[in-house]
């Protein structure tokens, strides 16, 4: 049994398709329901890696503590000076079709060595993987037109996902 629902309208993410509309960094003041904390040897190279190559906005700083980054609502990312982890941090951050490939042309005018070409995958996305200068693995993630026929239109129905309703 499955208790979940649609809840499209509760996210700033468009429906896919050519025509889809990246919403604007929303600036907002919120309780983050998630967000990451990076730390980083060089805030000012993270800030500008993270806002020329990502597209976030710099919200809020506190001077050499800490800078708050936002691309859309609930995509928010905490950048403090510290040591670079070698944990295998990921993030993935969701976005319109029509932006993969200017952010990921964006990175690679940053860090060419450090972005992968796009691969679609089997739940319907086409990726973009980044390592950024702090070493965060930064899936830029693009929902494509669901066509239920599709092989992956047919996995997601295999595994008890339904096509959205319409």
């Amino acid at each position: 049994m499955n208790d979940f629902y649609d809840a499209f309208e509760t996210s700033p993410v468009p429906a896919p398709g050519p025509d889809a509309v990246a919403p604007e960094p929303f600036r907002g003041i919120y309780g983050m329901p998630m967000f990451v904390t990076i730390p980083t040897p060089d805030l000012d190279a993270s800030i500008e890696f993270w806002t020329k190559g990502f597209g976030f906005i710099e919200l809020f700083s506190i001077p050499g503590r800490v800078v708050h980054l936002r691309r859309w609502a609930f995509q928010d990312v905490l950048l403090v000076p510290g040591t670079i982890s070698t944990s295998g941090m990921s993030v993935s951050f969701a976005i319109v079709l029509n932006q993969l490939d200017s952010l990921a042309s964006a990175c690679r005018a940053l860090a060419p060595e450090n972005v992968t070409e796009p691969r679609d995958t089997p739940w319907n996305t086409r990726d973009v993987e980044v390592t950024t200068p702090e070493g965060v693995r930064v899936v830029l993630t693009a929902a494509r037109v669901f066509d239920p026929d599709s092989a992956e239109g047919q996995y997601l129905t295999s595994v008890g996902i339904s096509a959205p309703a319409q």
